[in-house]
This record gives structure tokens, sequence and C-alpha cells, in this order.
């Protein structure tokens, strides 16, 4: 089993981080760049920084906000919002990004993933799917950050981007996102069981035990969150902690707890 990744996720509009529920991101909660340094001192894998306003408003990525934000970044960052071809990608790449998370550049055309991997590796391209659960139990995909319906499911969505190439998924629950009541096992669970690829789970970690839950249940092979780390005092090292002691190896520079 690969180590198992802690990444927070931070969202970023405008001129700073904001979060909410839903995918209504209103409230803020502080600037990018003295984040980043706190979650570089405390034992995070990765990060994700999503730009909303340019993904909501069909912008280009800020890429000298991004290039200051990579300087101060001590771990993998992965860049999502706004992108929509390859220009771009390389773009974020040479400005400091490790990965690209695209999401509704891919529904209106698939083939920037294709374009993506075959450029510049499969290892950077992070494919990411928001779904809703509908009134009958399914899954629907929705692009534009939740707003627009496709006619997309998720797993079947997870596993055409991998066959086009995505090296990763990140799946986030839009229903659960920002109420931390526990993530989507059972839409976890479904993209898991489609794809070979590592699965990072999003939406709604309220503690340690969601995380838990999003890998032995859910099969992710990562989890992703927001709120819990931004308006409580749970930590990603407390995380990793309690997830060694459950037998989930992780990436840690600490003693497991005994159990």
């Amino acid at each position: 089993m690969l180590k198992v990744r802690v990444i927070p996720t931070l969202l970023w509009k405008n001129f700073g981080l904001v979060k909410g529920r839903g995918f209504d991101s209103w409230r803020r909660v502080g600037p990018v760049t003295p984040a980043i340094k706190v979650y570089n001192t405390r034992e995070v894998d990765e990060l994700v920084l999503l730009d909303i306003t340019a993904t909501g408003l069909g912008g280009e990525p800020n890429y000298e906000s991004i290039e200051d934000f990579s300087g101060d970044c001590f771990v993998p960052l992965t860049i999502g919002g706004g992108i929509t071809d390859i220009v771009q990608i390389q773009r974020l790449l040479r400005v400091g990004a490790d990965k690209v998370s695209i999401n509704s550049a891919a529904y209106a055309d698939p083939g920037i993933i294709d374009q993506a991997a075959n450029r510049f590796g499969s290892q950077c391209v992070v494919a990411s799917i928001d779904a809703r659960r509908q009134d009958d139990g399914s899954y629907r995909c929705f692009s534009h950050c939740g707003t627009v319906a496709t006619d997309k499911r998720p797993a079947d969505w997870a596993r055409e981007l991998m066959q086009r190439g995505a090296g990763e998924i990140l799946i986030t629950s839009i229903d659960l996102d920002g109420t931390m009541q526990g993530y989507d096992l059972a839409l976890i669970e479904q993209v898991a069981r489609a794809v070979s690829l590592p699965v990072i789970a999003s939406g709604g970690a309220g503690n340690y035990e969601h995380m838990r839950q999003a890998v032995q249940e859910g099969g992710a092979s990562a989890v992703a969150a927001a709120s819990i780390f931004t308006f409580t005092e749970q930590t990603p090292a407390e995380a990793k902690q309690y997830l060694a002691a459950a037998g989930i190896p992780t990436r840690a520079r600490y003693a497991p707890a005994p159990t």
C-alpha cells in the first residue's frame, strides 16, 4: 500500500483565502502566504491551492502571485483554477507548480488531459471531479465550481480521465464540502473501484476518524481537507499520527502513538 498523504486545500479568492459550505466560499480566513508558511512546519505532504476566482470568471491564472506563493512553499504544490490550455500549464509549472488540477476545462475538451500527460507527464496531472448526490442516490459531475451540471457520472468520468493519462483523481463531494460531517464514502469507493490511480478524497472531513474511514472504507490513497485545519485545533501531523496508529502507512517524522 502506498503511504497515505494528508493534503490541506487552500481556496484562493481575489486577495486571500476563503471557506464556506457546499462550494459557497464566502468567509475570509486570511492571506495565502502566511498559511503556506504555517503548513510548511506542520508535516503536510502536499498543498492544493485552487484559484476559485479564475475558475468562476474564466480568467487566466495569476502567474505572478503563484510564483510568489511557490517560493514560500517547501512541499509539493498543486495549482488549480482557470486552466484551459497547455500554454497555461507550462507557465504554471515554470513559476513553481509541481502539479496542476484540471476540472472544468476537461468537460469542454477532454483532450487537454491527453496533451498535458503526453507533454509534461502523468505525474503532474491531477484530474479533479466535483460531484453531487442525486435524488435517486446516483451521482452527477458538476463543473465551474459546482454550478454547472454535466451528463457525466463520477466513476465513468474518472475512468476516462485515467485512460487519457491523468496521474491522480481528486474527488470532492459538493454536498458535504465544509460541513465537517465526514467524507462521502460511497462516492469515494465508486471512484476508487473504477480506477487504478491514487484517489484523493475531499469534502467533509471533520476529524481524524473521517480520514481513516476515507482510506480504509472508501479506498482513498490521500485525504484532502480545509475546514478541519482552518477552524479547529486539529493538525496534519496529528492526523498522520492517528492514521499510523490505525495501521495506515503515512509519510511521517514522528513515533506513532501507542494504541
